[in-house]
């Protein structure tokens, strides 16, 4: 078998407004912006990264903001729900924060041991944080003005939604996340231990309807190995299993192969390295756009065809 993989590397999704997604994910859920660049296969519009202080891999969530783009709905055979993970007693704190800043909360109640509070955010993309007792060390970002002791920790899971989750569960079975509970038409799939995205929902609606991809849709998730020999593994070991795995691709601060799972979910298994600080100091990370080699001698170019955005330090006032 393969180096076994731990959880949730990434989620990508997809936004509107870039500065709204910036100001929204820096200054009320307090991430560190840790990197603005392109998307490789557009390279007229911005790819974000925020996470912890120093861009750990299972804390970083990620953007396509393109402006204009028609807001999806959700629906079978996509990432319905992205799980954030703060400490037990977290709850209150974060229900209160986001009240105060116009965002609508909701406890709605205990999922198998935990508390949740489920929001959505400017988009429409449905967020959870979740209260629970194995919550990671923090690292929290310099820039924000959560108190460190109730900072978001990274992810803790997500939920899919799927017409079958059969075939879902032996490809996560596959991957090293075994069935470890069941209430209702939700299932659970964890990777053994602590660590950050650890935790994979499988909801089954009563009647599925199928979703449309806009803002506020999750693109892909992606899954931590350890480096490229164990990705390479991996690849073998689901190829054999049947599933369509792509080429290697060099994403600069990660190698990725993808895949549709049999439920329609597009997955992801990323490296660890080389890292977000590969280009950059973690001292100023995000602060400039950083643009892979091939693009570089374009760089007049490509900025002339962003959008300008302002990166601001510190809480929303």
């Amino acid at each position: 078998m393969p180096t076994p993989i731990v959880g949730l590397h990434h989620v990508t999704a997809i936004a509107s407004n870039p500065q709204r997604n910036l100001d929204f994910y820096t200054q009320v859920l307090g991430l560190r912006f840790v990197k603005r660049t392109i998307n490789f296969d557009d390279p007229g519009s911005f790819h974000f990264y925020f996470g912890d202080d120093a861009g750990s891999p299972g804390t970083i969530l990620t953007f396509f903001p393109w402006p204009g783009a028609t807001r999806g709905s959700h629906g079978v055979g996509e990432t319905t729900a992205t799980a954030f993970s703060v400490p037990a007693g977290s709850l209150e704190f974060w229900e209160k924060h986001l009240l105060a800043h116009g965002v609508p909360a909701e406890r709605t109640g205990q999922r198998f041991d935990e508390q949740v509070l489920s929001f959505a955010d400017p988009d429409g993309m449905r967020l959870e944080i979740v209260a629970h007792a194995d919550a990671a060390p923090v690292q929290p970002s310099r820039f924000a003005d959560i108190p460190a002791e109730h900072a978001i920790r990274g992810f803790f899971g997500v939920t899919l939604a799927l017409a079958d989750a059969g075939r879902t569960a032996q490809v996560l079975t596959t991957m090293g996340f075994p069935q470890v509970a069941v209430e209702g038409n939700r299932t659970r799939f964890s990777a053994p231990g602590a660590a950050l995205g650890n935790h994979i929902d499988l909801v089954v609606p009563k009647n599925p309807s199928y979703g449309r991809m806009g803002a506020g849709s999750v693109h892909h998730i992606a899954f931590r190995t350890t480096d490229d020999a164990a990705q390479l593994a991996w690849k073998e070991l689901l190829t054999n299993e049947g599933l369509a795995v792509t080429p290697v691709q060099d994403r600069t601060y990660f190698h990725s192969i993808y895949f549709r799972e049999p439920g329609g979910v597009l997955f992801e298994i990323a490296t660890d390295p080389p890292g977000f600080a590969l280009d950059e100091p973690v001292e100023s990370l995000g602060e400039g756009l950083k643009l892979p080699p091939w693009l570089e001698p374009k760089r007049a170019q490509v900025e002339k065809n962003l959008p300008v955005i302002e990166l601001k330090k510190g809480g929303a006032q």
